[in-house]
C-alpha cells in the first residue's frame, strides 16, 4: 500500500492554478488517461522524461540520426545525452507530433511559456540504442533532441492544456560546492556546455551562476565532487579544457547575540558603554553611518537628510520565530518569549508579563517574517503615529545629533533654537516607551501637524522599508553572509517638511532601502557578533579497537557523538555524530588513516544550523585573561593574536569574496623604509 501510495502521489500532475473551464476539461481527460495508461488510438501522449543518460554517437543504432554541424570536431563532440522517459499514456512517435515541453517549474498563471519539438525515440537494448517509430504506453525509452532544454525532469505531451508532473523528493541536498572557471577565457563557453550537460546527466549535481560570475558546482560530496570533475573534463566539454577548482565553499550565516543587561529596558537604553572593538577596527569601522549607532540602535539618515529613520537589532531566538511562525506558544518557549518581551518593553509591568500575552503583543507588532529566522517589526506607537513626526525646517533637512552640539564661547546658544531638536527629542521619549502605546500621553503626538510626515510613512516609506529589511538579511556587515535570527524594530521616523507643511524634500523608495539596509548594518555592527554554521550528521561502524581514535579525530574538528549502539550480531557499534560542515573536509581519510581501517567511511547528511558560541573580536582585557592568553599580538595590524576559530572563518569568507580582511597588512610609505642588514 505504501509503495501504491507513493506512485500514485509522484505520477500525478500538478493542479493548474486561474486555468479557463475548456483547459480543465482536456486536463481531466489527460489526467484519466494517465491513471488508465490508455494506448488507445487517439488517446492523449503523455511521457516523463526523470533523468538523462550520457552515451556515444557510436552505441546509437539510427541512420537517420543529425550529423554533426560543420567545425564541431567528431573525435571530442561524440558525446551526447539521452533522456530516459516512461511512456504513460497515448504511443509516443518519432518526427511525427510537435510536443509540448513542459519543465517542473511551470505555472500557466505566471506567464510561463512552453517550448514545442520533435523528438527520436530509441528502444534500450543493453548498450545500445535502437530506434523505433513508436513506443505504446507502459514502456520506457530514450529520446533525443532534449539536451537544449536544459531541465532536469521534462514531461512531454501532444496537448497544450497539460501539467509536469509532481516527481520525486529525495530531500537530499549538495554539501560540497565550489567554484570552476576556465583557465583560457577562450574556453569558458565550451566549460558552460559541459557543466550544463554534467548537471543533465548527474540528477545530484547542482550548477549555479552568481551575480560576481561564479560557476558553482555543488555535489553531495568529496568523493562525488571527484568524480563530477573527472566526467566533466573527459566526457561533457567538447574539447580538451584547463579549469580551476577553488577550494570548497562553506555556507555561514551571520547573527547576534544579546548583551549582559539588555533585560532591564531603562537600564539599557541609558547605558554609555563605550562601543565593542568590531565597530573602533578596520574594516568594519568604515561602515558608513556607523557614528550613529550604538548598541544595537541606530538612526539612519536618508539621502539629502531629509527624514532619518529610527531602529534596533536584537536577537530573535528559535523557538520565538517558531511561535511567530505558527502564531501560538510552542513548548519550551514560554522563557524566552518573556527575555524577548522584557527586552523590547511589551508591558509597563513586567513582572504581569505572560509568554500568551507577549506572543499577542508581538504577533501585532509584525511586519514580515522570511524563512531564516528573521522578522521585521514595527513599533506600534510608529504605526499609530505617536512617534512619526514632522520637522519644519528652513533647509529642508532633519536634526544631525553632534558629540559637541554647544559651542565653545556662545552665550547666545540655545538648545531649542535648534531645527528638529523638539521632535528629535520627543521621538527619542517615545522609544522609551517600547511597544506601549500610552493613551493618556497628549503630549505625545499632534495629528494636525504630524499628518503629513504619517501619511508620507504610511503610503510611501513603509513599503520601502521592508524591502530594505530583505535586503539587509541577504547579506550581513561581518563577511557578507546571510543573516539569521535577527529581529529589526523599527522605533520613529522624522520628516522635513517646509513653511506650508508639505515634504520639503524628495523621499523615494531607493533612498528609503538604502538607509535601512545601511541603518540595520550598523545596528549589528554594534552589538556581540557571532556567526551561524552548518551540521553535518555522519553515521559509520567501528570496532572496539578504533573508538579512540574515532572520539580523537571528532573531538579535534568539534564533533559531538550523539548515540553509539551495538549492532546485533557483530563486535562493530554504530555511531552518529555532528559535525560542524567547515571541518568536514577530508574527515573520510583522516579517520581511515588515525584507526588503521578499524572505522568504516562516514555517511553524511545535513542536520541543521547552529550557533557558534565565540565571539570572534574578544581580545584579553584583565591581568588574569592575559595571563591565561597571552596579551594581544600587536604586528601593525587588527589581529587578535589568538586561536580565534570565528575570527578565522570571517577571514577565509572574506578572502573568497575579495573582501579586505583586518589581518592584511598595509606599509604606508614603505618607500622610505630600509632594511637593517643587506646582502653584499
Amino acid at each position: 500500500d505504501a509503495i501504491k501510495n507513493y506512485r500514485t502521489k509522484t505520477l500525478a500532475l500538478q493542479s493548474p492554478v486561474g486555468e479557463s473551464r475548456v483547459a480543465l476539461d482536456e486536463l481531466e481527460r489527460i489526467q484519466q488517461a494517465v491513471r488508465e495508461c490508455d494506448s488507445r488510438e487517439g488517446a492523449p501522449t503523455v511521457a516523463h522524461v526523470c533523468k538523462f543518460a550520457p552515451t556515444t554517437r557510436a552505441s546509437v543504432n539510427d541512420p537517420e540520426l543529425p550529423a554533426l554541424q560543420s567545425g564541431e570536431d567528431p573525435s571530442t563532440n561524440n558525446n551526447m545525452l539521452l533522456g530516459i522517459a516512461r511512456v504513460l499514456s497515448g504511443n509516443l512517435r518519432t518526427e511525427d507530433v510537435d510536443y509540448h515541453m513542459f519543465g517542473p517549474r511551470y505555472c500557466e498563471s505566471e506567464g510561463h511559456g512552453v517550448p514545442t519539438q520533435r523528438i527520436r525515440c530509441y528502444l534500450l537494448m543493453g548498450a545500445e540504442f535502437v530506434k523505433v517509430d513508436s513506443v505504446p504506453a507502459g514502456h520506457i525509452c530514450a529520446i533525443y533532441n532534449l539536451e537544449e532544454l536544459h531541465l532536469k525532469t521534462v514531461t512531454l505531451c501532444d496537448r497544450r492544456n497539460c501539467m509536469p508532473l509532481r516527481g520525486f523528493e529525495f530531500g537530499l541536498q549538495p554539501l560540497v560546492k565550489v567554484n570552476v572557471e576556465a583557465v583560457s577565457a577562450a574556453d569558458t563557453h565550451a566549460l558552460e556546455r559541459g557543466l550544463l550537460k554534467l548537471s543533465l546527466a548527474d540528477s545530484s549535481v547542482e550548477v549555479t551562476a552568481t551575480a560576481k560570475g561564479e560557476r558553482i558546482l555543488a555535489c553531495l560530496g568529496e568523493i562525488h565532487l571527484e568524480q563530477a570533475i573527472l566526467e566533466l573534463q573527459n566526457t561533457y566539454c567538447e574539447r580538451v579544457v584547463k579549469m580551476r577548482v577553488s577550494d570548497p565553499i562553506t555556507a555561514f550565516c551571520e547573527t547576534t547575540d544579546w548583551f549582559t543587561n539588555e533585560g532591564d529596558f531603562e537600564s539599557f537604553l541609558d547605558d554609555k558603554r563605550p562601543p565593542l572593538r568590531q565597530a573602533t577596527i578596520p574594516p568594519y569601522c568604515d561602515e558608513e553611518g556607523l557614528a550613529y549607532a550604538n548598541r544595537g540602535r541606530c538612526r539612519t539618515l536618508l539621502s539629502g537628510r531629509g527624514a532619518a529613520i529610527s531602529m534596533r537589532a536584537i536577537p530573535l531566538p528559535r523557538k520565538v520565530y517558531d511561535c511567530l511562525r505558527n502564531k501560538h506558544v510552542v513548548e519550551g518557549s514560554e522563557d524566552e518569549l518573556i527575555a524577548v518581551a522584557k527586552a523590547l518593553r511589551c508591558f509597563e509591568d513586567e513582572s504581569l508579563t505572560q509568554p500568551e500575552s507577549a506572543l499577542g503583543v508581538l504577533l501585532k507588532s509584525l511586519d514580515d517574517i522570511d524563512d531564516n529566522g528573521n522578522a521585521l517589526i514595527e513599533c506600534s506607537l510608529l504605526s499609530t503615529g505617536y512617534s512619526v513626526k514632522s520637522v519644519k525646517s528652513t533647509n529642508g533637512e532633519v536634526y544631525m545629533t553632534r558629540k559637541d552640539q554647544k559651542k565653545e564661547n556662545d552665550d547666545d546658544f540655545k538648545e531649542n533654537s535648534i531645527e528638529g531638536l523638539q521632535e528629535y527629542q520627543s521621538t527619542r521619549k517615545m522609544i522609551r516607551k517600547g511597544l506601549i502605546i500610552a493613551n493618556d500621553d497628549h503630549d505625545a503626538v499632534s495629528f494636525s501637524a504630524d499628518s503629513v510626515a504619517l501619511e508620507k510613512w504610511s503610503h510611501d516609506m513603509r513599503g520601502s522599508a521592508l524591502a530594505g529589511f530583505q535586503l539587509a538579511m541577504r547579506a550581513g556587515p561581518l563577511c557578507e553572509e546571510p543573516v539569521r535570527g535577527v529581529a529589526v524594530v523599527l522605533e520613529a521616523c522624522e520628516i522635513a517638511v517646509d513653511e506650508n507643511g508639505k515634504v520639503a524634500k524628495e523621499i523615494t523608495g531607493g533612498m528609503t532601502v538604502a538607509a535601512l539596509r545601511q541603518g540595520i548594518r550598523c545596528c549589528l555592527l554594534t552589538r556581540p557578533a557571532r556567526l551561524v554554521e552548518g551540521h553535518l550528521r555522519l553515521t559509520l561502524h567501528s570496532s572496539l579497537s578504533g573508538l579512540g581514535s574515532l572520539h580523537a579525530v571528532l573531538s579535534k574538528r568539534r564533533g559531538k557523538v550523539i548515540t553509539d549502539d551495538m549492532v546485533d550480531g557483530t563486535d562493530l557499534i554504530q555511531v552518529t555524530a555532528t559535525i560542524p560542515q567547515a571541518e568536514s573536509f577530508g574527515l573520510a581519510p583522516e579517520l581511515l588513516k588515525k584507526s588503521s581501517g578499524e572505522v568504516t567511511a562516514p555517511e553524511l547528511v545535513f542536520s541543521h544550523f547552529d550557533f557558534l558560541d565565540e565571539d570572534p573580536f574578544w581580545v584579553p582585557q584583565t591581568q588574569e585573561e592575559r595571563e591565561d592568553f597571552g596579551s594581544n599580538l600587536e604586528t601593525g595590524d587588527s589581529s587578535t593574536g589568538l586561536n580565534n576559530t570565528a575570527l578565522k572563518y570571517i577571514r577565509m569568507v572574506r578572502n573568497r569574496k575579495g573582501l579586505l580582511v583586518d589581518s592584511s597588512k598595509i606599509v604606508v610609505a614603505a618607500e622610505k623604509q630600509r632594511t637593517l642588514s643587506r646582502k653584499k
